[in-house]
Order: C-alpha cells, then sequence, then structure tokens
C-alpha cells in the first residue's frame, strides 16, 4: 500500500510491456486537507518516447493539482505540442463538497464501486491528446465511504476487473489479487490504480 493517504487508500500494480525496459505509464497522486488527486497516462505505442509524453503530462498535473479536471486536461494538451501523444485519465475527490469528478480520454479506463458493491464503468472519450483543442466530457458524483475507484491503461483488460477481485474493499489487495491472477499477461503496459475512500 502506498504510504501517506488517510482518507483515500491507494495501491499500484505497474510492469512494462514485454520486452521492454521503459513504461509508457506514468501516474502522479497527492491528497491534501480538502482534496485527493490522481492522474494516469498512457503515452502513444511503448518505450522510452511514450514515457517522456506521459511524463512530461504529470508533471504538468504535479505543478497545478488545485485546477478542476477541465483546466488541468487543457494544460496537459498544450504541452504535448510536437510529442508524441498521450491518453489520460484524471480523478479528483472534493474532501469539502463531499464530490469526486473524472474525465478519461482514449482507452485510460475507469471503473467506480459503490459501497453496495453497484458498479460503474465509464466509457471514454475517444482519440487521444495531442496538442490540438478537444472536446471534454467531465463525470461528477457524490462520494461515499467504502467507495473504490478503478483506474487503468488498456494493458488491463476490465472484463478481469470483476465482482471476484472488486468484493474486497481494500486496494492493496484489489492490485494483489490481479497481480497473482493477470500479472504475466503483458502485451502491452499496464498499469492499475486502486483506490479506495474511507
Amino acid at each position: 500500500m502506498e504510504k501517506g493517504n488517510e482518507r483515500v487508500e491507494l495501491s499500484v500494480f505497474q510492469k512494462a510491456k514485454k520486452g521492454n525496459y521503459y513504461c509508457g505509464d506514468s501516474y502522479f497522486y497527492r491528497e491534501t486537507d480538502d482534496a485527493f488527486l490522481c492522474a494516469l497516462a498512457d503515452g502513444l505505442g511503448s518505450g522510452e518516447m511514450a514515457r517522456e509524453s506521459s511524463k512530461a503530462v504529470m508533471e504538468i498535473i504535479e505543478d497545478h493539482p488545485s485546477l478542476s479536471v477541465e483546466a488541468l486536461v487543457k494544460k496537459c494538451n498544450e504541452v504535448l505540442v510536437g510529442k508524441r501523444g498521450v491518453v489520460l485519465g484524471i480523478l479528483k475527490i472534493d474532501y469539502r463538497a463531499m464530490s469526486y469528478s473524472y474525465s478519461s480520454i482514449g482507452n485510460i479506463g475507469v471503473i467506480t464501486v459503490d459501497p453496495d458493491g453497484t458498479r460503474h464503468r465509464n466509457i471514454p472519450l475517444a482519440g487521444y491528446l495531442s496538442g490540438y483543442s478537444k472536446s471534454l466530457r467531465v463525470t461528477h458524483g457524490n462520494i461515499q465511504k467504502g467507495m473504490i475507484f478503478l483506474m487503468f491503461s488498456d494493458g488491463v483488460n476490465d472484463r478481469r476487473l470483476s465482482s471476484k477481485i472488486t468484493h474486497v474493499r481494500n486496494a492493496e489487495e484489489i492490485t494483489s489479487l490481479y497481480k497473482n491472477l493477470y500479472g504475466q499477461n503483458r502485451d502491452d503496459d499496464t498499469t492499475l490504480i486502486a483506490m479506495v475512500y474511507h
């Protein structure tokens, strides 16, 4: 389990594509008294150039964590002029408003699991960020204690994130279960971020 988070327990499983030293996926998260922010970017292609684009996007998010999801996506898009594009997912939880918002562009998946076990699968916006203006869709909802958020790159087959994995309410256990069941199948860079709001 990643340390330092108080209200959101977070765990990450990440592996590079078979045969690659560099993973093209980059992620960032931060928790403050008021909010929690998590982002995952996958650079197009794989290897070092893909990593360079996904890292550039994470640096923007790290430098501007207080911006809204919409404003963050816009800033990330600007930094990609002249670079390989990325697909991107951003989740923000506002503790004061007891709400969450997220957006995903391209094949970054987001699944939410309510405390009663009801699952909601986000349909990402098609395409990718590449420096050109892009329309955006942001999903909003009310946060509940015990809620699970899963964010993942295309190396994760979302059908494998079945109730067998999401019935547990522990972030580390979710990523461990996934790793043990499917961690060896690596046709692409793989990142799974499990977050549980307490």
